[in-house]
């Protein structure tokens, strides 16, 4: 029988890194005599211990016959004389020698052959590298007997290809730079030196395949690989070309577990008729052609033989105690691979998940989403097989996984606040808890901690107002709290108005009113004269008087306000800064062939250019259609270290340079740069570490400390290290590193140092878009950062880089805020937007990140729901976004929400988003998009939108015909079946026909059901239904029922049918919400199922319809507040103006009042009441005044020319009332003149 070894056995271990699979050394046997030119005549065996001493070793001859030696003390060999070889002692020899758990396995086997023949030498190949075109080959030829002279030989050649003349038993034939042409038979002979005619028998034939030249076979195990002893199992081999012969090895056992197949297919079956415990192992086949051109090899496919299984063991993560509504991954592990995995809850009879043999790697585990209580429980895993067997299984270990109960919060005596009296909050719960914590919403850095669960909360300066709860933590998992308490309102009497507002407010408009008003005095008089009369005195206080009124009464009103003003900041944005990384086709040596990328985020970029060290111009590159260019380094050599960025040239800027890359050195990985938000205490910190390689992994160091303190596997060219909660032992200085996948590891250079500190920091800010973050180009977005805090300054970040600042906030009181605008959003614009505000020294926290995805620029996804867009309420639905590009992430929209429902990020190209326990406020239309998250968050079109429908009744369909319900004798006619439900089959009946016509999955809104060539077995009464293609208990409803008549020729003009039931009842919306707005108008949709047909607006309280409408669009103004109110909406078929559908339920408009205008409310109270004292003072002023004018007269005085004074005269009191004739020189009158200057 024709013995064959391949390359491919020796190189297994080294190519597949199968470093686990121990061989069993064997001993070595040879050959000794003193007889050099005729070694028959005396001949000694030896056997050699590979690598310990033993006491006892053993012969054996042809299986049957045994010789052992028992040897005085332990040793490495021992002798064996046979004497002069005879037909007696002639045959097959193997040796073995004694260790702790018995015999070794026997030696290679020694043939033995009449007198005067050489023994045949035995022939084997060693590969040092991978069975490829190129690598190197060692033939090595055992002869038994030192001092032998051996010869190569190939089929087809009648001299020898290669000769050696060791000085042992064995020679060695040396194969370099293996080609095709290497390939074919060899065998080994050996001859005396001193006689050249002597010459062994030759050894058995080896065949030399070089693998790599052909596709990889497939290798499956059929019925599984788990079987029990004594079962049977084939083993297919299959290839994709006819004709082949095809080799199966068990890697463990190359030699002995060796076999062939010629077959004319392309396949091959090994069969293993009852199976026993050594035939477990790791099998792989190979196929090759005529001229021993071979495959490679295929996947290595491990085969079990055991009666049980071995045990499984299941973890939870991130720990068996979660908090409700948070997500909870149990991993099951076991020794067995290729099986799958079932997840079961005690109690339960059916397993809860699977996972399939295919998808189980170190990182799959079974997920629960949104734990509740009914979560809570004992699970286990049990191995899932897909074929029968006697194999027993064991008993599986369990998890416990516990949702701590949300707690309950009261408030004692009461949740208002009386004069002087403080309020007990109670937070409770039924089991023993480790500490309770109270949290208030008002102000995120409040926190309070208690072991029994009672805090005391007072309301001085009416400062313990707001909404509160609280949560706790237990002694078994301390790190972990409970979901939040519902929350609970505390109240009190302080009311808006508060004393200090009002003196604050009345001092201020006070000092700007007089100085305001004492400036327009001055300068009237200045321009008027420098001297007045009288008359004209008392009109200037008068005009004074009035015009004071004037300014204050206009300072007053300018200052009464709808809302708080803040000013917008622009941003102008930088031509954002391409991405630079790295890429080789030598995952294990990197720096043999290097290529750098650079990529742009925007469309318009023309060129590349590539920059070392900051000055060093490397390379220009045009942008390809991708936006992106190749700087290919090749090998990497001492003068390419150095610190590399990129550049994107546009039409008039270039762009900021990316992130630098720092090539250290020819054999390390480039130096990774590392990164992380402020740290905040008790809060998650993600430290980020970027690599510049894909397929690398991660380690994450502290300083003092030599180990790493996490590792990630390979995660793509960057990788996230978390710290769950930031103390102060947390703090320090960290560094990370990458290396390569496997081992053994080639590391890169330490990255910088990151500090980490925990400072003193204000509250995060609030910080959202004024519209939806999902935006088209063109668009206008305005982003809003506020925070309770006065006179703050405010950053806006993009992707953790400032971008602008606004420090305006100092011109108003009360709380900060600052908008900034984006004009008209680019395809670059797209991003993680944050932003933090600061006063003088701290700093607050960064607010919660913003996603602005800029959409149209990738082709839009599909949306499709499973199990069908008509849901039972109670139940869950699936919606799957398909895109066309891998590695994205996925947003979810409702029509109708601001912001996306749900985020994924995939690593294919479909992301799965749950809808759980499903009501009727889930009904809508949704829509989907996917983005990269890499390069500003360029996003594709929006999907087509998909109408999801919870009820527990599908709507009724609507049927009719065209052109005509009456129709002629073989003429064709369409029967069509509308409704609002997408993506549904429907059905359609005929009264007494036994069968139905059916159209599935239709993926408009109408079911077309042709009938060609009418006949008098087409006239019947017709009607249609829904017919999903999935299991649901909704119930169906017929649609109307319509009669098809086939009449020899025309004879009516119409055709009229009747419907009892009414048309589905419409849905109403408003835009841009149901709140009206100063001087803002309100667009109310009324969307209906059906085409055709017109819309009208009924408002609550009025007798007659309010408007009509074609598109179904009514515009509301709230005049004199007539706007508000309840709105309903319905529609009729222009066809049948007489069938009216359904009302749609009711919607309310209300008017603007909300919190901005209460934010008004305390200045417009102050200015308003100054107002009216102002005005009730200066009436009382000029009421005295005007009753002491009869009173006054003008006297006469002298004048210089140059000046005039001002002469004011009483009357004598004295001489009773004024008007009474006196003479001049009468003693009893007195004359009084007095010079007054005007007062200024």
């Amino acid at each position: 029988m024709l013995q064959t070894f391949t390359i491919l056995l020796f190189c297994i271990r080294m190519s597949l890194g199968m470093t686990s699979i121990v061989m069993d050394p064997q001993p070595e046997l040879w050959i000794e005599s003193n007889y050099p030119q005729a070694p028959w005549e005396n001949i000694t065996l030896w056997c050699r211990s590979p690598s310990r001493i033993s006491s006892k070793f053993l012969l054996l001859k042809d299986k049957t016959q045994m010789t052992w030696i028992h040897p005085s003390h332990k040793t490495f060999q021992v002798s064996f004389l046979l004497g002069a070889l005879t037909e007696s002692n002639a045959g097959l020899y193997r040796c073995c020698y004694w260790k702790e758990t018995g015999w070794s396995k026997p030696s290679k086997i020694l043939e033995l052959q009449a007198p005067g023949q050489l023994p045949k030498p035995i022939f084997w190949i060693q590969a040092e590298t991978p069975p490829l075109p190129g690598c190197n080959v060692n033939i090595l030829c055992h002869g038994w007997l030192q001092d032998l002279v051996f010869m190569l030989f190939k089929e087809g050649y009648a001299e020898p290809v290669d000769y050696q003349v060791p000085t042992g038993t064995m020679a060695i034939f040396s194969i370099d730079n293996l080609t095709p042409e290497d390939e074919g038979v060899y065998i080994c002979r050996t001859h005396i030196q001193m006689l050249p005619t002597l010459w062994s028998e030759p050894s058995n034939p080896l065949k030399l395949v070089v693998a790599g030249l052909y596709p990889k076979p497939t290798l499956t195990a059929h019925p599984g690989p788990i079987m029990a002893p004594g079962e049977s199992l084939n083993l297919r081999c299959q290839g994709p070309i006819y004709g082949m012969t095809f080799a199966l090895m068990r890697v463990e056992d190359l030699e002995k577990s060796f076999y062939h197949k010629k077959t004319i297919k392309n396949e091959a079956y090994f069969f293993f008729r009852s199976l026993k415990i050594q035939d477990t192992g790791h099998y792989l086949c190979f196929y090759y052609d005529g001229s021993y051109r071979g495959s490679l090899l295929s996947d290595v496919l491990k085969i079990w033989v055991t009666d049980t299984f071995p045990k499984t063991w299941l973890l939870a993560r991130p720990s068996p105690v979660v908090q409700m509504g948070q997500n909870v991954s149990l991993q099951c592990r076991g020794p067995v691979d290729g099986v799958g995995l079932a997840l079961y809850k005690k109690g339960e009879d059916k397993p809860l998940q699977f996972l399939d043999a295919t998808s189980i790697d170190d990182n799959t585990s079974f997920i629960l989403n949104n734990v509740t209580y009914s979560d809570t429980g004992i699970y286990s895993c049990h191995y899932l097989l897909t074929w029968k067997t006697s194999i027993r299984m064991p008993s599986h270990n369990t998890v416990e996984l516990m949702v701590p109960p949300k707690p309950s919060l009261s408030a004692w005596p009461s949740t208002v606040f009386k004069l002087g009296k403080a309020i007990t909050l109670q937070c409770r719960v039924s089991h023993p808890v480790l500490e309770f914590s109270l949290e208030w919403e008002e102000r995120e850095t409040f926190q309070k901690f208690s072991e029994d669960g009672d805090f005391i909360i007072s309301n001085v300066d009416g400062k313990g107002t707001g909404t509160y709860s609280c949560s706790y933590r237990i002694e078994t998992q301390p790190n972990i709290w409970s979901h939040r308490s519902e929350p609970l309102k505390l109240m009190g009497p302080a009311g808006y108005l508060t004393w200090n507002s009002v003196l604050n407010e009345a001092i201020r408009l006070s000092l700007i009113m007089q100085l305001v008003a004492l400036l327009l005095v001055v300068l009237w008089i200045r321009w008027k004269c420098r001297r007045l009369r009288i008359r004209e005195a008392w009109l200037l206080g008068t005009a004074q008087g009035v015009t004071m009124l004037f300014i204050v009464t206009a300072l007053l009103c300018c200052g009464l306000c709808n809302g708080v003003l803040t000013e917008e900041t622009e941003i102008v944005m930088p031509t954002p800064k391409p991405e630079l990384w790295a890429e080789t086709n030598f995952p294990l040596a990197p720096w043999k062939n290097l290529t750098l990328w650079c990529r742009s985020p925007t469309g318009s970029t023309k060129e590349f250019v590539l920059l070392k060290d900051g000055t060093g111009w490397i390379a220009t590159r045009p942008a390809t259609a991708q936006v992106r260019a190749a700087f290919p380094l090749g090998a990497l050599t001492q003068s390419h270290v150095g610190s590399y960025h990129c550049h994107s040239w546009e039409e008039m800027a270039v762009s900021e340079p990316s992130e630098a890359l720092e090539l250290v050195g020819t054999d390390i990985l480039p130096k990774p740069v590392i990164s992380a938000s402020p740290p905040i205490r008790g809060k998650e910190l993600q430290i980020r570490c970027k690599g510049w390689l894909a397929g690398m992994g991660f380690a994450l160091y502290k300083e003092g400390k030599k180990e790493p303190v996490q590792q990630l596997g390979a995660v793509g060219r960057e990788a996230f290290f978390t710290i769950k909660r930031m103390e102060d032992k947390d703090e320090g200085n960290y560094s990370c590193r990458t290396h390569t996948e496997k081992r053994p590891f080639k590391w890169s250079e330490p990255s910088e140092p990151l500090e980490l500190v925990i400072k003193e920091m204000y509250p995060k800010p609030f910080f959202k878009t004024w519209a939806s973050p999902v935006v088209t180009p063109g668009a206008r977005v305005t982003f809003n950062c506020s925070t309770p805090h006065q006179h703050m300054s405010f950053i806006l970040y993009k992707d953790g880089s400032e971008i602008a600042s606004s420090d305006r906030s100092w011109a108003n009181p009360g709380a900060s805020a600052a908008h900034f605008l984006i004009l008209s959003v680019g395809i670059g614009d797209g991003g993680n937007y944050s932003c933090r505000y600061y006063d003088f020294s701290i700093w607050s926290e960064p607010s919660d990140p913003v996603e602005l995805v800029v959409t149209e620029f990738y082709p839009k996804p599909t949306l499709l729901a499973q199990p069908g867009p008509v849901v039972f309420p109670g139940k869950n639905v699936t919606l799957r976004c398909q895109g066309n590009f891998q590695g994205m992430r996925f947003a979810l929209l409702q029509e109708g929400a601001q912001v996306p429902l749900q985020f994924r990020s995939a690593s294919g190209n479909s992301a799965d988003f749950l809808l759980h326990t499903v009501g009727a406020e889930d009904s809508g239309n949704y829509s989907c998009i996917y983005y990269e998250t890499t390069m500003s968050n360029r996003g594709s079109y929006l999907s087509i939108p998909l109408m999801i429908w919870v009820t527990d009744t599908f709507p009724k369909p609507w049927l009719f015909a065209e052109p005509s319900s009456v129709v002629p004798m073989g003429q064709n006619v369409t029967l069509w079946c509308q409704g609002p439900v997408h993506g549904v089959g429907y059905i359609l009946h005929k009264e007494g026909a036994a069968t139905s016509m059916q159209l599935w999955g239709s993926t408009s809104n109408d079911g077309v059901f042709p009938i060609p060539n009418v006949s008098a077995a087409s006239m019947g009464r017709y009607s249609c239904c829904y017919h999903p293609d999935w299991t649901s208990s909704i119930k169906i409803q017929p649609s109307n029922t319509l009669e098809l008549i086939v009449t020899a020729s025309y004879h009516s003009d119409s055709l009229e049918i009747w419907v009892t039931d009414k048309p589905p009842k419409p849905s109403l919306s408003a835009w841009p919400s149901t709140m009206f707005k100063l001087g803002k108008d309100i667009t109310l949709q009324c969307r209906g199922p059906l085409p055709g047909v017109e819309f009208v607006l009924e408002h609550d309280g009025e007798e007659a319809p309010q408007q009509f409408s074609d598109d179904g669009d009514f515009v509301i103004n709230n005049v004199e507040g007539k706007g508000i109110g309840n709105y309903s909406c319905s529609y009729r078929l222009q066809a049948y103006p007489d069938i009216w559908s359904e009302p749609s339920d009711p919607l309310e408009l209300v008017g603007a009042a909300g919190p901005v205008a209460q934010e008004c409310t305390v200045g417009n109270i102050v200015r308003s009441t100054l107002i009216v004292v102002v005005v009730v003072a200066l009436g009382v002023v000029l009421a005295i005044e005007w009753k002491k004018w009869p009173r006054l007269r003008t006297r006469g005085s002298e004048t210089d020319g140059r000046d005039q004074t001002i002469a004011l005269e009483e009357c004598n009191q004295e001489e009773g009332e004024p008007g009474t004739p006196t003479n001049s020189g009468s003693s009893s009158s007195q004359r009084i003149s007095v010079e007054l200057p005007v007062p200024i």
